[in-house]
């Protein structure tokens, strides 16, 4: 893991066998049979990335991800399959976007990002964040955490240590939290009128992750 130096301390970018260098971003991704079984997780990327798509969005998915399926669906056969990010940001922010979960994009703007948090830790999503908030905290790119509704009060803790309230601005601050449920259930009321949708209609399905200090 290499470490960037911020006014928080120094910021972990993953190392070079995690994440491709940026010309290995941009490039078309090789083909390699996925044999993983569907998870909560795969199905939570695929709702997102069929929703942008449907939305008009062009569609951004973890590189080491574009090779799973569900449903009989290859992530990389998406229509409105982005295979390369913004040429604005810098090396490091683009290491580390590349990685995040799955982005919606309009032209060369990332308008929302997503990290689908499943796993017992629920944290190294939340570290991809953390990064990016840190590498440019200036950038204003609506953050939303998705995770199962059992454990909404797990992610929330962990948004809110000490360590991710110390960023500028803290990651509280800026990120917002989907239950799996909820995702569910709306991806099948607005799929006749998908197409109509902007991304601020998440606003009303998410739920602000800054707690009241006691």
């Amino acid at each position: 893991m290499a470490r960037r130096s911020s006014k928080i301390g120094p910021v972990v970018i993953p190392d070079d066998q995690d994440v491709p260098e940026e010309d290995e971003v941009t490039a078309t991704p090789v083909t390699i049979e996925s044999t993983r079984e569907p998870t909560e997780h795969t199905e939570i990327q695929w709702l997102l990335m069929k929703l942008g798509s449907d939305m008009g969005l062009d569609v951004w998915v973890a590189r080491n991800d574009r090779n799973r399926d569900y449903d009989g669906h290859r992530f990389g056969d998406l229509p409105r399959i982005r295979h390369d990010l913004p040429r604005y940001l810098d090396d490091a922010t683009t290491r580390t976007v590349a990685m995040i979960d799955v982005l919606w994009l309009r032209g060369n703007t990332i308008v929302s990002a997503f990290e689908v948090e499943s796993t017992t830790s629920v944290y190294s999503g939340l570290l991809r964040l953390g990064d990016l908030i840190a590498l440019q905290p200036h950038l204003t790119i609506p953050l939303f955490i998705v995770a199962p509704d059992d454990r909404h009060d797990k992610v929330m803790a962990e948004v809110n240590r000490p360590t991710f309230r110390r960023l500028d601005p803290p990651m509280a601050e800026v990120t917002r939290l989907i239950s799996f449920s909820i995702l569910r259930t709306q991806v099948k009321q607005v799929a006749p009128f998908a197409h109509r949708l902007s991304p601020e209609f998440l606003e009303d399905i998410s739920e602000p992750c800054a707690m009241d200090e006691a």
